[in-house]
């Protein structure tokens, strides 16, 4: 619980600090892959492949630093494997990253933060279980990645998100529902305002 409660105040302090001293903002749209996959539980799962897509924003600090929130809509996931059956297990969040960025000269760049998800539907299919909600309605997570923004706007990016939530919902006598997202989103990127930097 006190996880969560540094994660949500970390996530809305980056938001306010980003809003309330930028000088300087870009707007951009972004989607890319994903590969994603459960950790922890008892689950035997295999990585699922899924796709994430939405706006981002850069609140300029400076040369080299900024507060960087996106809203994605992000379809991931995991393979499921039962008894030689294989099921998807897919459930669709808006993420909302608030990532703080590192930018060098030449356009590379770093990026980490926090990320909080909203359950907006699920495609599960489990063999020999009924269960009516299988994902929780919030996940909480935490990103880093790295990639290339050129100064014409376009960028590519990789990044890796780590679950701080337990996703499952649901009471299965052979599954434990005690298990993290776990995801890695290849990007293309173009932002406006590029003159603005």
């Amino acid at each position: 619980m006190k996880m969560k409660k540094w994660l949500i105040a970390s996530f809305v302090l980056l938001v306010i600090s980003g809003t309330t001293y930028a000088q300087k903002f870009q707007v951009g749209l972004k989607a890319g892959m994903n590969a994603s996959n459960f950790t922890g539980g008892n689950i035997d799962s295999k990585t699922l492949l899924g796709f994430h897509a939405g706006t981002n924003f850069n609140f300029l600090l400076g040369n080299n630093f900024s507060i960087s929130p996106e809203i994605l809509f992000s379809s991931q996931g995991a393979k499921y494997n039962e008894l030689g059956t294989e099921k998807n297990l897919k459930v669709s969040y808006i993420q909302v990253p608030v990532l703080a960025k590192f930018r060098f000269n030449g356009g590379l760049y770093l990026e980490a933060g926090p990320q909080v998800g909203f359950k907006v539907g699920e495609d599960v299919d489990i063999p020999n279980q009924t269960i009516d909600n299988f994902a929780k309605n919030l996940d909480l997570g935490i990103g880093a990645g790295l990639g290339f923004h050129s100064r014409s706007g376009f960028g590519i990016g990789a990044r890796y998100i780590a679950g701080l939530s337990k996703v499952g919902d649901f009471n299965a006598s052979e599954m434990n529902p005690d298990f993290k997202n776990s995801v890695i989103q290849l990007s293309l990127f173009y932002t406006f305002f590029n003159n603005r930097r």
